[in-house]
């Protein structure tokens, strides 16, 4: 799999991934090859361009999940985006609480893992394409923790406007690859005019300025190495730096490499004082990570493919190395501070397909996910008015 921009599109090419509009219509399947007229679709649609698969390649596996989570978030992108425009301009609301009621709905009551699959992001829509994901994180965060009702709503409610400041900075200092000191100092006091902002579109609940205001304080301490209260916290705050974070850290753009999901982890592991444990654990058993199929390095220089996952401690899976086939427990006591995982390796999808029939016959359980067939994604019926 490899993304091709949008100019370098060729009709023939096979995609990768599902393609939706922003009511959430399938307009192709994986595995279509492109036309002149998806290539005019593409560029009508304002997409930077798309992830094909290479001329032998097969299709990579998907699962409902994965497919619903894509389609999920074509749709709320534009309705986010349209409502921050709308909130930016007129300093009123209008479908936030709708926002806020669907990603809840479909992300903060569930009773399993997802994968937490990142989307390419540019400059213009970074912003947007952030809010969203911060916001699905901080539901699935907050129901794991068993988090009250109205700490949920704050929490994602928060999430969702929670750079709305960023978003009224100048637009050339937005599209800047780099900041000076003195440029960065701006887009602080752009976020900063943006929690006035948060104050008085939302004066009926003071808590959607107070937790944007501490996840803000918090990260920044830690930026500049000063401490943070945590006790001092409420508890959308601590949901909400640890999911700004993450998203963050894993985002997907063309001018940068992707950092792993682990490398996410390992930086709340090195930073406890600024990153709830409580929170960090509820966030490794929401999104998986290194599950069975994932493909690791290790700090010995070996390679290998994670069998089982630990649900306790998620870096010290039961692996099968490359190199010499064996078997590690990292989870075992001898293994402690010298064998290690380094980070996932990086391909530009992390979904495989395992023999787990084999590996149910050597006496490892492991959990079969239901994919689905190319060709066989279905679009959910979209109702005006819902989103």
């Amino acid at each position: 799999m490899i993304f091709v921009k949008r100019d370098d599109l060729k009709t023939g090419m096979r995609l990768a991934r599902p393609i939706y509009n922003k009511n959430g219509v399938l307009l192709y399947e994986r595995n279509s090859r492109l036309t002149a007229q998806g290539l005019n679709s593409i560029k009508n649609f304002g997409l930077l361009g798309v992830f094909v698969l290479e001329p032998a390649e097969p299709v990579p596996p998907m699962t409902k999940d994965d497919i619903e989570f894509e389609r999920f978030q074509t749709i709320c992108v534009f309705s986010i985006q349209e409502e921050l425009e709308r909130i930016i301009q007129t300093s009123r609301y209008s479908k936030i609480q709708t926002i806020t009621a669907n990603i809840i709905k479909s992300y903060g009551h569930l009773d399993r893992k997802i994968n937490f699959m990142q989307n390419l992001r540019s400059k213009e829509d970074y912003f947007y394409k952030h809010s969203l994901n911060v916001a699905i994180l901080c539901a699935m965060i907050a129901h794991t923790m068993k988090a009250s009702v109205s700490e949920q709503l704050d929490a994602v409610t928060a999430a969702i406007v929670h750079d709305i400041g960023k978003l009224s900075a100048p637009r050339n200092l937005m599209l800047l690859d780099t900041w000076t000191e003195a440029e960065r100092d701006q887009m602080r006091n752009a976020e900063v005019a943006g929690f006035s902002k948060i104050e008085h579109v939302f004066s009926s609940n003071p808590n959607i300025k107070r937790i944007c205001m501490q996840a803000q304080s918090n990260l920044d301490n830690l930026q500049r190495g000063r401490v943070t209260d945590m006790s001092k916290m409420v508890t959308g705050a601590k949901i909400l730096s640890v999911a700004e974070a993450f998203d963050t850290i894993t985002a997907v753009q063309l001018d940068r490499e992707r950092q792993s999901e682990i490398a996410a982890f390992k930086h709340f592991l090195r930073n406890p004082r600024y990153f709830d444990e409580k929170v960090v654990s509820a966030l490794s058993n929401s999104i998986n990570l290194l599950v069975p199929g994932v493909s690791v390095e290790l700090n010995t220089g070996a390679k290998g493919l994670v069998l089982v996952e630990n649900e306790r401690n998620i870096l010290k899976p039961l692996i099968l190395t490359f190199n010499d086939n064996r078997i590690i427990d990292l989870n075992n006591r001898i293994y402690e501070g010298h064998i290690e995982i380094v980070d996932i390796m990086k391909t530009m999808d992390n979904r495989h397909v395992m023999n787990r029939e084999l590996l149910k016959r050597n006496g490892i359980d492991v959990e079969e996910p239901e994919y689905v067939a190319a060709g066989d994604e279905e679009a959910e019926e979209y109702i005006p008015g819902i989103m």
